[in-house]
């Protein structure tokens, strides 16, 4: 569960239902036309800019994303795909049968090199994969977006709507105040509806599609380097670039590598 986005929706309206009841009675903010205004026009607004299918499928992409954590420890990642590298250069690929993997692109990429797929075929598919998750969050993302762009704009449609109806009813001055308000009162809607629902989550979308396009372009090297068995201090070289440097616990590969080659000509000599 991510408590950043759960905390932050949270913390926005109850900062705004105090805000509204430290100057007014809250009943008084509460419009169920305009409401439904802003809700039906942004919906049917985001149905006529894409697929419905597409709509309802991203936008449960788009949630999930939004409110769950996926397992994105690169620092943990890194050090159980150098544990296997170990195991993988004293044995073979079926001792890795069973191991426990929480992440689960990680987990079918270990199963592939089990399964003795060819290299090749390993990256094609995982590669594959990443992409089109990241595409179905990306849609997620420009929907929550479009949402955020609509929202307003009915909310001033909806606006324009009750001051026509206050205008058409001017021969009486005590119904042009409260009149007013209502039609206020959607344009409220719909700025709520976009700054603090819509587009923030597009946004934090956004960034958790960098974030699991990075960790799981670290995890297609992780396999291949397991599947080449390669050396796990060069191994974990390679994938530490993918860290902050404060999170890096080796050395640089080039400094690894004239090691290597000095204890190879020490050997010679």
């Amino acid at each position: 569960m991510d408590i950043a986005t759960l905390l932050g929706l949270l913390v926005g309206v109850i900062v705004v239902v105090l805000a509204v009841l430290a100057g007014s009675d809250f009943w008084v903010f509460l419009n169920l036309p305009g409401f439904l205004i802003v809700i039906g026009g942004t919906f049917a607004a985001t149905l006529v800019k894409f697929p419905i299918t597409t709509v309802f499928v991203a936008f449960k992409v788009g949630v999930k994303a939004a409110f769950q954590n996926g397992d994105n420890d690169a620092r943990a990642i890194i050090d159980q795909a150098m544990e296997f590298c170990r195991l993988v250069r004293k044995s073979d690929f079926l001792v890795l049968e069973g191991a426990e993997i929480s992440n689960h692109f990680f987990k079918k990429g270990v199963a592939l090199c089990v399964d003795g797929i060819d290299i090749a075929v390993i990256r094609e598919t995982l590669t594959r994969e990443m992409n089109l998750d990241a595409e179905r969050q990306e849609i997620g993302e420009r929907i929550f977006r479009a949402i955020g762009d609509s929202a307003p704009a009915f909310g001033m449609i909806g606006t324009l709507v009750g001051l026509v109806q206050m205008l058409s009813t001017m021969d009486d001055p005590k119904t042009i105040g409260p009149a007013m308000a209502i039609a206020l009162l959607t344009t409220l809607y719909g700025a709520l509806i976009a700054n603090l629902v819509a587009l923030p989550i597009a946004d934090k979308l956004e960034a958790k599609t960098g974030q699991d396009c990075l960790i799981k372009s670290l995890i297609i090297e992780a396999i291949l380097g397991i599947h080449a068995k390669h050396n796990p201090d060069i191994l974990t070289e390679l994938l530490e670039v993918y860290l902050p440097e404060n999170q890096r616990h080796h050395e640089t590969v080039p400094a690894v590598a004239g090691k290597t080659a000095q204890r190879a000509s020490a050997a010679r000599g």
